[in-house]
C-alpha cells in the first residue's frame, strides 16, 4: 500500500472523490434503472465489510458511482437526441420535468398527489356536499330589525341623552346577559320614558334649547299696567274695588322678637275653591268692560310663575288647564295633590300668614295688641295688562300690601318669609326661593320684597328691591331673569300656535320632566263658557 492509500484509509477519501460524490448527488434525479441497481450493488458489500475496512470500501463505491453517473448522463444524452419528450421518474424525486425540442424546461406536480388532495378536499358543489345542495332559499329564522336612527340635532348640553339611554331608539336585539331577570317592555319604565302612554296626548314641547342659547335671546316685557282690581272679604263675598288692601307697616322692625304661632288655634285656612276663584277674576274683567279682541292670554300670575320657573327647577310636577275661545287662550289654575300636612307643616304655613298680619297695618288691633283671627281667605287681586315677546297677557295678581311714595303715587310690596340661613342653606336660598320671589314680584311690577325670618319667631327683617336680586345672583351664575323670560316666550308660542278654538286641552309638567305635554281635556269650567257668553 503506498503513501496516497493510506492517507485515504487514515482521514478517509480525498478532495478529488468528495467532489466526485457531491456531483453524482446533483445528477442524481436523471439516473436510470441500471443506476440504481449499481448502488444497491454498492451498498450491500458496505453493509457486510469490517469497520476496519468501511473506509476502503465506501472510496471504491464512491468511485463506481460516479463512474456509473458519468456513462449514464452520457447514455441518457444520447437518448435524448434520439427520442423526443422522453420522461424517466426517479425514486429520489417525487416530481418530473418535460423537455421540449427548444430546450425548455416545464414543471408540474405529481399526478397521484394531486389526486389524492383532490379527494381530500372535495368539490364545494360536488355530490359529496348534500346538505349544501338542499339549503332552502329561504330562511326560517326572522329578519333582525335595527333600532330607527335618532335625531342628535340641537340636543342640550350636558342635560338628558349624556351618559344615559336615549328612550327613542327601539327595543334592544339581544336580552340581558348572564342570569338576570328580564326587565319588562325591554327596561322601558317610570325611569325609561318610552313615547307617550297617554291616549289623551295631542303635542309636546321638549327643553331641547341650552342655557347659553336662551341666554342670547333678547325677549321685550312691557310694564305691567293695572286695569281694575276686586277684594275677598271674610264670608268670601267679592267687591270689585280696593277694600280688601292692606296698607304696609313700615315700623315693623318694632316687632322683632313677635312669636308668630299666636292666633294659631283660631286661623282660617284658604279654601280650594278651583275654577270659581277664576270666575272671580272673569268678572272683573267684565265688570271694567276690558276689551279680549287684542289678547293672546288670560290667566293668573300663578300660571306664568310655573312656566317661567320650569327654565330652572325641573323636579316640581304641575299641570293647568288651556282653553280657547274667540281667540283668547284661557289658562285655569289645577291644584295637584299634595301629601298630608304634619302639625310642624301646619305651623310654618301659618308663620307666613301670621308675619303678614304683622307687616301690616290693622285699625281693629289696637298697639301691643297680639295677633288673633288670621283669616286666609280675605285678599286682593289687581288684575293687570302686560306682554311677552309677541304676546298680550291679561293676568290677576293677588298682593299682599301696598307703600305710597313722598308724592303720593302708590306701589305694592310682596311679603315673604324664610328660615334664618347660614352657610348651609344660603346658596339654595338663592337658587330656588330667590328665583321664585323674583318671578312673581317682576311679572306684577312689584318693585320691592320685604323677607322676614322666622323660626316660630320673627327674628329679623329684609328689604329687597327687585331689579337688585338678579344682579345678587348673576355674579354666583345661578340663574339669569333673561334666560327665565327667553324660555316662557318658547312656551308660549308653541302653545298658542297649538291649541285649537273651542278646544280644550290639559297642559302639564310631569316626570321624567323634560318635556311639556299637552294633553285633550273632555270639558269646559262653567265660568268660562258664561264669560264667553256674556261679552
Amino acid at each position: 500500500m503506498d503513501i496516497a492509500e493510506q492517507t485515504i484509509n487514515l482521514f478517509g477519501e480525498s478532495d478529488e472523490e468528495v467532489e466526485a460524490e457531491e456531483e453524482s448527488n446533483k445528477k442524481n434525479n436523471y439516473t436510470n434503472g441500471d443506476g440504481e441497481e449499481e448502488e444497491q450493488q454498492d451498498k450491500e458489500p458496505q453493509s457486510s465489510s469490517s469497520p476496519s475496512s468501511s473506509s476502503s470500501s465506501s472510496g471504491h463505491s464512491s468511485g463506481s458511482s460516479s463512474t456509473s453517473s458519468s456513462s449514464n448522463r452520457s447514455s441518457s444524452s444520447n437518448n435524448n437526441s434520439e427520442e423526443d419528450n422522453d420522461v424517466r421518474p426517479s425514486s429520489h424525486s417525487n416530481r418530473t420535468y418535460n423537455y421540449n425540442d427548444e430546450g425548455n424546461s416545464h414543471y408540474s406536480e405529481n399526478e397521484d398527489e394531486a389526486a389524492e388532495e383532490n379527494d381530500e378536499r372535495g368539490d364545494l358543489f360536488g355530490s359529496d356536499n348534500d346538505d349544501y345542495v338542499k339549503t332552502p332559499a329561504a330562511s326560517p329564522h326572522p329578519i333582525p330589525v335595527l333600532p330607527p336612527l335618532r335625531n342628535t340635532n340641537n340636543q342640550p348640553r350636558g342635560g338628558f341623552g349624556r351618559g344615559r339611554w336615549q328612550n327613542d331608539r327601539g327595543r334592544g336585539l339581544l336580552p340581558r346577559p348572564g342570569s338576570y331577570q328580564q326587565r319588562q317592555n325591554y327596561g322601558y319604565g317610570n325611569n325609561f320614558y318610552n313615547g307617550h302612554r297617554d291616549e289623551r296626548f295631542v303635542s309636546e314641547l321638549k327643553f331641547s334649547k341650552s342655557e347659553e342659547t336662551l341666554a342670547r335671546k333678547s325677549i321685550a316685557f312691557q310694564e305691567p299696567c293695572e286695569l281694575a282690581c276686586y277684594s275677598r272679604v271674610e264670608g268670601g263675598d267679592v267687591y270689585f274695588d280696593d277694600r280688601g288692601l292692606r296698607l304696609f307697616k313700615r315700623l315693623i322692625t318694632e316687632d322683632i322678637g313677635s312669636d308668630l304661632n299666636e292666633g294659631f288655634n283660631t286661623f282660617i285656612p284658604k279654601k280650594e275653591l278651583g275654577s270659581d276663584g277664576f270666575g272671580d277674576l272673569l268678572a272683573a274683567i267684565r265688570n271694567k268692560n276690558i276689551p279680549l279682541q287684542n289678547m293672546h292670554f288670560v290667566t293668573y300670575r300663578n300660571n306664568l310663575n310655573k312656566i317661567m320657573a320650569t327654565a330652572y327647577m325641573r323636579h316640581e310636577p304641575w299641570e293647568m288647564g288651556v282653553h280657547k275661545r274667540n281667540g283668547v287662550v284661557y289658562l285655569d289654575v289645577h291644584k295637584l295633590p299634595e301629601r298630608p300636612q304634619n302639625e310642624l307643616d301646619k305651623r310654618r304655613c301659618y308663620w307666613g300668614y301670621s308675619f303678614e298680619a304683622l307687616a301690616t297695618e290693622d285699625p281693629t288691633r289696637a298697639d301691643g295688641e297680639g295677633i288673633h283671627h288670621v283669616d286666609a281667605n280675605v285678599e286682593y287681586c289687581a288684575v293687570i295688562k302686560t306682554k311677552l315677546g309677541a304676546h298680550r297677557i291679561l293676568m290677576g295678581a293677588e298682593m299682599d300690601c301696598c307703600d305710597s311714595t313722598d308724592e303720593g303715587r302708590r306701589f305694592y310690596v310682596e311679603l315673604k318669609t324664610s328660615r334664618e340661613l347660614d352657610y348651609h342653606t344660603e346658596e339654595r336660598y338663592e337658587r330656588e326661593k330667590l328665583l321664585k320671589f323674583w318671578i312673581q314680584s317682576f311679572l306684577a311690577g312689584v318693585p320691592y320684597i320685604v323677607i322676614g325670618d322666622d323660626a316660630g319667631l320673627l327674628v329679623r327683617t329684609e328689604r329687597l328691591r327687585t331689579k337688585d336680586i338678579t344682579h345678587r345672583v348673576k355674579m354666583k351664575n345661578y340663574w339669569q331673569g333673561g334666560v327665565c323670560l327667553a324660555f316662557a316666550d318658547e312656551v308660549l308660542c308653541w302653545l298658542y300656535g297649538t291649541v285649537k278654538e273651542n278646544e280644550d286641552y290639559v297642559l302639564q309638567f310631569a316626570p321624567p320632566f323634560s318635556r311639556l305635554e299637552l294633553l285633550q281635556a273632555h270639558s269646559c269650567p262653567d265660568v268660562i263658557k258664561q264669560h264667553v257668553e256674556q261679552l
